[in-house]
């Protein structure tokens, strides 16, 4: 295949690594001396771990955006709630816009990171973030149904910040994930987990 594509192997298998090693695939040497790579499968545990890492992560990044000059902050908040209130009106209205509610979520998350991460805390962010999104655009139908839960503890992270309270906000943000990982877990209960077949 690679010279099909005119491309050498390393590159190739230096991705393929990547890949690996962030979670995307897997090596499986059964049945032969060379290690077969399979797609990750999408599983409960998986989702669990993922969901824990990036709330510590972001509720990281929280905590600093909570202690922001209250001029940052209040344009901040004011960003925040404009997204929220777009996820409010969908939940309201029980408009299935998988993309829409998708865009809007990470919309939301990823300008609390980005008000106030550091290099190391966005790259570690970037790094673990898009395997989440798996899990999402897999589910996202169903996860739907659970989207005012979702809307209401954004509401609690962005009073958070806009008083300026650290802690509430990076514990806000981490029971965001960590109560977003139990209703994804009841979606992999009932639609089978992705990719373990």
């Amino acid at each position: 295949m690679t010279s099909r594509l005119n491309v050498s192997r390393t590159p190739v298998r230096d991705a393929l690594r990547l890949l690996q090693q962030e979670g995307f695939v897997l090596g499986n040497s059964a049945g032969g001396p060379k290690a077969r790579l399979l797609v990750a499968p999408l599983t409960k545990e998986d989702a669990r771990e993922l969901y824990r890492i990036v709330g510590r992560v972001e509720g990281l990044a929280a905590r600093e955006t909570a202690e922001l000059a209250p001029a940052i902050r209040a344009a901040l908040v004011k960003k925040l709630r404009s997204l929220n209130e777009g996820l409010r009106d969908l939940a309201r209205t029980g408009r299935s816009d998988p993309n829409r509610i998708f865009e809007l979520d990470l919309s939301f998350h990823r300008n609390i990171v980005e008000a106030s991460a550091g290099p190391r805390l966005l790259a570690l962010h970037n790094a673990i973030k898009p395997q989440t999104e798996r899990y999402w655009r897999l589910y996202a139908s169903a996860i739907v149904e659970r989207l005012s839960v979702s809307v209401a503890e954004h509401a609690h992270i962005i009073k958070a910040i806009e008083a300026g309270d650290g802690d509430a906000a990076e514990h806000g943000v981490e029971v965001n994930w960590q109560n977003g990982a139990e209703r994804l877990g009841k979606v992999i209960d009932t639609l089978g987990e992705r990719g373990s077949w």
